[in-house]
């Protein structure tokens, strides 16, 4: 199994995201992370942990490539069957990789396993919970509405990634989404019932600083999920493609994020 973090300027919270994998109850593992052009000291943390664990496989981006090509650098350069997203400024529990794991393995159909994250604070201040829909059935019927993973939690079949073309470079900001789409081609989708990892929030964050481009891309990529990849629309998703469209064009960005997350608790 790999585990991909790409990580820009991470330099503050590299070394909690790196240490949460090192402490997995499951062991056998390399850890893939991409240092994205970063300027800071991200690199000399990464190399000084290389030297104390032989699991962790260090690449670095010259310049800055954006995070789906790094990604992609990263599923390239990976040996493993399964693979374990996370983000440099994330955390996962001791026992994320060992129950994902076993997931995917005692349900072979599956190519996509998420799970339940606790939305933090930059101290890692756990905010609230956020839950997802459980089965494939459920999953389906919500995702022409909106993202039913959180991506720096989900583990995903290598072999399906690749032949669904990876992460798409033009999308970034939703790349995650479009992925969800093609590789759901491939297989079934699922989330586990329990909480498995911190996501981290703080200003930075794509969310918060291209949160428009980040809603035109989402509305894009619904029809484009219809059109090209053979996704059914509801009724009910239609309706909420609508209200999607109008909100972006009518409320304002601040009230919009607040509004997300408000839904998604």
């Amino acid at each position: 199994m790999s585990v991909v973090v790409p990580a820009n300027n991470a330099e503050r919270y590299i070394s909690e995201a790196i240490e949460s994998v090192l402490n997995q109850t499951f062991e056998d593992y390399e850890l893939i992370i991409v240092n994205d052009g970063s300027t800071d000291r991200t690199e000399d943390i990464i190399l000084d942990y290389q030297k104390m664990d032989p699991r962790i496989i260090y690449l670095k981006n010259e310049e800055n490539l954006r995070i789906c090509r790094t990604l992609n650098r990263g599923l390239e350069a990976a040996r493993g069957d399964y693979i374990a997203r996370m983000d440099a400024d994330d955390w996962s529990y001791p026992a994320r990789l060992e129950k994902q794991l076993d997931y995917m393995r005692n349900n072979p159909d599956v190519v996509l396993v998420g799970s339940f994250i606790h939305v933090a604070d930059g101290d890692m201040n756990v905010l609230n919970t956020r839950s997802y829909p459980l089965t494939d059935r459920e999953i389906r019927s919500t995702l022409l509405k909106y993202s039913t993973f959180a991506h720096p939690v989900v583990m995903y079949k290598r072999q399906e990634a690749l032949k669904c073309g990876k992460y798409d470079p033009s999308l970034y900001d939703s790349e995650d989404y479009d992925f969800y789409f093609r590789i759901g081609r491939h297989g079934k989708f699922a989330n586990l019932p329990e909480t498995l990892l911190k996501l981290r929030t703080h200003k930075k964050s794509v969310s918060h600083t291209r949160i428009q481009r980040q809603t035109l891309l989402t509305l894009y990529i619904k029809l484009k999920a219809v059109v090209e990849y053979e996704y059914k629309m509801s009724l009910t998703d239609r309706l909420y493609y609508i209200s999607h469209l109008l909100g972006s064009i009518l409320i304002p960005i601040r009230i919009r994020f607040w509004l997300f997350n408000l839904i998604r608790k």
